[in-house]
């Protein structure tokens, strides 16, 4: 029974290579301590509770610390939606608080103002959120800074 344990920790060990979430690589040292337990005779509930406490204790105890040091080493990049938070955009209709429409590297978006306030076609906004497929927007401060994303 044991060897099947270290067979899934080596499959959770090269899934984790693919998705760096550093989750799978946890409950993979869980596998390996059942395995031993498996390798020292334990029962199957032994090894059982062993991998449940062990993968427990990684996730809580040793997890925060490696992202934490690999936060430091790489820096964030936005991906997605949160990419375009930020960024400076054109209304292409009317917006106000109930919705609109704007140009955001190069696609049209829906849009409403953040405020409630009526933006104008052509006016530039800076998107301070996405909420689900529409972007919240205000006036872009000081316009001439960014050029928008037309």
């Amino acid at each position: 029974m044991w060897v099947w344990w270290f067979a899934a920790a080596l499959a959770l060990v090269v899934v984790e290579v693919l998705s760096l979430d550093l989750v799978l690589v946890m409950l993979a040292g869980g596998a390996v301590a059942a395995g031993v337990a498996g390798a020292l005779h334990g029962g199957l509930w032994v090894q059982i509770v062993v991998f449940a406490l062990v993968s427990c204790a990684l996730l809580a105890a040793l997890r925060p610390w490696l992202l934490g040091r690999l936060r430091r080493r790489t820096t964030l990049v936005e991906t997605n939606v949160d990419a375009h938070v930020g960024r400076t955009a054109r209304t292409v209709t009317q917006v106000d608080g109930e919705g609109g429409r704007i140009r955001l590297t190069g696609e049209v978006w829906t849009a409403r103002s953040e405020d409630g306030a009526v933006l104008p076609v052509g006016t530039d906004v800076t998107v301070v959120k996405i909420e689900g497929a529409t972007a919240v927007v205000r006036v872009a401060s000081g316009a001439g800074d960014v050029p928008a994303q037309t």
